[in-house]
């Protein structure tokens, strides 16, 4: 019996745990394999498909986002927070991010704004962005899980979630210049 027992449970964890790989390849791989036929016959002959680039954690589009200020231009790979469920989410739980990513949350129209902490792991700068694409105001350093309002400056037509003092580290500040 005990050995029933035993072999039954392997045969449930070798399950288990081959689809678990499974399921781990299909949510780190950044474009659906399914329906890219024509993708792929066009790079086969020599042609660039513009595919959309997603992030392997939270799925959203990756798009470049560039930063000029008084120290030069700098690019971050920022995922898109463009749906309200998306931004209501934002960073919460994630564990980490990389120096030069990012996410953006675009506002159409702009408006005032203030972003929180909550369920926010990591520390962030918060970026408020005008309609001119220019920077209203920093949030530097906000404390994760802190549920004190961060409010924007101006109308916002985006903001732009960096870690925590990586604003400084390129010298961002106020009235510099922000596109994606």
């Amino acid at each position: 019996m005990k050995q029933m027992i035993r072999k039954g449970f392997a045969i449930a964890t070798g399950t288990v745990i081959a689809g678990a790989v499974a399921l781990g390849l299909v949510a780190c791989s950044p474009v659906a394999a399914a329906g890219n036929e024509s993708a792929g016959a066009a790079r086969a002959a020599g042609q660039v498909a513009a595919e959309p680039r997603l992030h392997p954690v939270s799925g959203l589009a990756v798009v470049p986002l560039k930063v000029v200020t008084k120290r030069g231009a700098h690019v971050f790979q920022v995922e898109v927070a463009a749906s309200p469920l998306e931004q209501e989410r934002g960073l919460m739980w994630r564990n980490a991010m990389g120096a030069d990513e990012g996410m953006i949350f675009p506002f159409s129209p702009p408006r005032r704004t203030a972003f929180w902490m909550k369920n926010t792991v990591i520390g962030l700068d918060i970026v408020f962005i005008g309609p001119d694409h220019k920077v209203l105001n920093i949030a530097a350093k906000a404390v994760p899980y802190d549920e004190t309002p961060l409010p924007s400056a101006g109308q916002a037509a985006g903001v732009l979630e960096l870690n925590a003092g990586r604003a400084a580290q390129i010298g961002l500040a106020p009235g510099d210049t922000v596109t994606w």
